[in-house]
């Protein structure tokens, strides 16, 4: 027979509705039947090793935390702040729902990508994962994204076409049109309705297209983890003087 706080967590777990994030709640799993199997920890074996195991005092930003994996790992590693934004409620008290349940003191808040920029101040980590792809504007969200980060921007996007790096030149002709029959040029296939019956995925970079955003947002790429996911740090590299991201905030790209 189940003990009566694991049938209450059970309870409290499935009156949350549907889970994307499987999370273990002292022996409970919100999403055993993931379609992507034991998720996101498929990703995060990889990803764990990549960043840094002592986080003491360390500030982190989640961005588009859904249940809070991401958030409740960074507390697992001694974080200090933990923040975790979203725009879906559901997602938002399951999180809340998951920290309290583990005894991880971590602040939850209902908002847009679009105005996380307005978030005061910069984190040391800060993760944008599984969020690009259901954007319409997704550079523009880059953009505001990389504006809180401190030291590190874990970013994950979902890819499609090819996965092979592109080293592109930095001008081409009007006429060059052959470039664009490249099977690894960068690009992002637009999807008007509806791709894995989601309504929300709009756009799907292949992996140079990802690689070439982060970086025209003022990133440099450092680790490459997994197939999907990149850890990035502020690009110093200048231009007439200015960093990318100081231009970028000018209003000179």
């Amino acid at each position: 027979m189940e003990k009566p706080a694991t049938a209450e967590v059970r309870r409290q777990v499935e009156e949350l509705g549907d889970w994307f994030h499987n999370l273990d709640l002292h022996g409970v799993q919100t999403a055993p039947n993931h379609f992507l199997g034991d998720f996101p920890n498929v990703k995060w074996k990889h990803i764990g090793p990549a960043l840094p195991q002592d986080l003491a005092g360390a500030s982190v930003l989640d961005i588009g935390c859904n249940a809070g994996f991401y958030a409740i790992e960074m507390k697992r590693r001694g974080a200090g702040r933990v923040l975790g934004i979203d725009v879906d409620d559901r997602y938002l008290n399951q999180a809340r729902f998951a920290a309290s349940t583990l005894g991880f003191d971590i602040e939850f808040e209902k908002r847009s990508v679009y105005s996380v920029d307005e978030i005061p101040g910069k984190f040391d980590i800060v993760f944008f994962m599984g969020v690009l792809y259901h954007l319409r504007y997704p550079l523009y969200a880059l953009d505001r994204v990389v504006q809180k980060v401190g030291r590190q921007l874990v970013f994950q996007t979902m890819l499609r076409g090819s996965e092979e790096p592109c080293n592109t030149a930095d001008d081409y002709h009007f006429w060059n049109k052959k470039i664009f029959d490249q099977r690894d040029f960068p690009r992002m296939h637009f999807i008007e309705n509806k791709y894995a019956s989601d309504p929300t995925n709009w756009w799907i970079p292949n992996r140079a297209a990802a690689e070439a955003m982060v970086r025209s947002a003022g990133m440099k790429i450092v680790a490459h983890p997994e197939t999907e996911t990149w850890i990035c740090e502020p690009d110093a590299s200048r231009r007439d003087g200015k960093t990318i991201q100081e231009l970028e905030l000018a209003g000179l790209l």
